[in-house]
């Protein structure tokens, strides 16, 4: 039988947000229903609210998020309801092209939910990355459920639904940061300072940290950078080579989003270097670099999706290590909220004082 929970609906494009009822179906084949503890409020969700990624309103918000199964439809097999899981927003197919490569990764067909949720009066709902978790339940796909270690607090879990995971898997897997490279990270919010948490994890020997907010940078260096640049003051690019020995970063890490800041990466980076672009650009964001530039500095020039993660074999390991004490995951929460105080938690993310304010139900 349907049920009916509260959740919080992006109504129209830029229109303050609203806790709602919400219909919830039985889950179908393949799908789950998860009662959800704890979603972090991320920027994509305001990028949802602002009609950033497209104009599918009215949106269930909220992504990054943990909670336990409750039920599940015909054919699946890896969860169960008492489960304790992670959503994820790319549940590998196991059936295209990039899958059958061994790259599943890149996944080319990931899986949502079949069904759709609604409102009481039957408008349909799209959920945000295909999740829709700010709400005391949400149904998705099966496979967008990963078993975690149920020890871990919920609203620590959720955060590597998303912005956790895209920064550390930025450093780890995207831009491949070994021991004793240089890595500089541009862009301190949430996604940065998991870069600076995933290039230490890897051994890296120095962690240049950019951002215009010395707030932002004294969290950078709290997470294991090990240098700073105000770029509002400073050059970033001459500050980065300064710290590198003239030569730049092994390993850029552009958090932002921009095309000044991408272009700040591209020339901050040694030759044969990486670059990285894990932040999120906007469909009109034009990039110009001279083609002369791109050819002779050598290297790569990487975007990472979701950190280029495989949920199930990733999130069980960062759990593992934050349990373990080698990385602190419950540092990216700021502050605890309810559903009716995301709106204020929007208004947050501008001052610049937070990393997650994550909703716990």
């Amino acid at each position: 039988m349907a049920q009916q929970v509260q959740g919080v609906v992006a109504p129209g494009r830029n229109e303050p947000v609203r806790v709602e009822t919400i219909v919830i179906p039985d889950p179908g084949p393949g799908e789950a229903v998860v009662k959800i503890q704890a979603c972090g409020v991320c920027h994509t969700d305001l990028h949802y609210k602002q009609g950033g990624i497209n104009d599918e309103f009215p949106f269930l918000l909220g992504h990054e998020a943990a909670g336990i199964v409750e039920s599940v439809g015909a054919g699946v097999t890896d969860v169960a309801p008492g489960d304790f899981v992670i959503l994820n927003w790319r549940a590998v197919c196991g059936q295209c092209r990039a899958c059958l490569r061994g790259r599943p990764w890149y996944c080319f067909d990931t899986h949502n939910a079949t069904q759709r949720m609604t409102l009481l009066d039957g408008t349909e709902l799209s959920p945000a990355l295909g999740i829709g978790a700010f709400a005391e339940k949400t149904l998705v796909h099966a496979g967008q459920c990963t078993k975690v270690d149920p020890a871990v607090a919920p609203e620590i879990a959720g955060l590597l639904g998303c912005g956790v995971m895209a920064g550390i898997g930025a450093a780890l897997n995207t831009g491949n940061v070994g021991r004793g490279d240089t890595v500089a990270v541009i862009g301190c919010g949430g996604v940065g300072d998991a870069a600076v948490v995933g290039s230490r994890l890897a051994g890296a020997a120095r962690i240049i940290a950019v951002d215009i907010d010395d707030r932002k940078l004294t969290k950078a260096k709290e997470m294991g950078a090990t240098h700073t640049v105000n770029s509002r003051t400073a050059d970033p690019v001459e500050a980065i080579r300064e710290l590198t020995g003239g030569f730049g970063a092994d390993v850029v890490i552009e958090a932002v989003g921009r095309p000044e800041t991408y272009q700040q990466a591209f020339y901050a980076r040694d030759l044969a270097g990486t670059v990285v672009l894990v932040g999120v650009p906007t469909p009109e964001m034009k990039l110009e670099l001279p083609l002369l530039d791109v050819f002779g500095r050598g290297g790569a020039l990487k975007s990472s999706w979701y950190g280029d993660c495989l949920p199930s074999r990733d999130f069980p390991v960062l759990v593992d290590l934050h349990q373990q004490g080698r990385i602190d995951l419950g540092a990216f929460v700021t502050e605890t909220i309810g559903l009716g105080d995301v709106e204020k938690a929007f208004a947050r993310m501008h001052e610049g004082d937070v990393l997650r304010s994550v909703v716990v139900l």
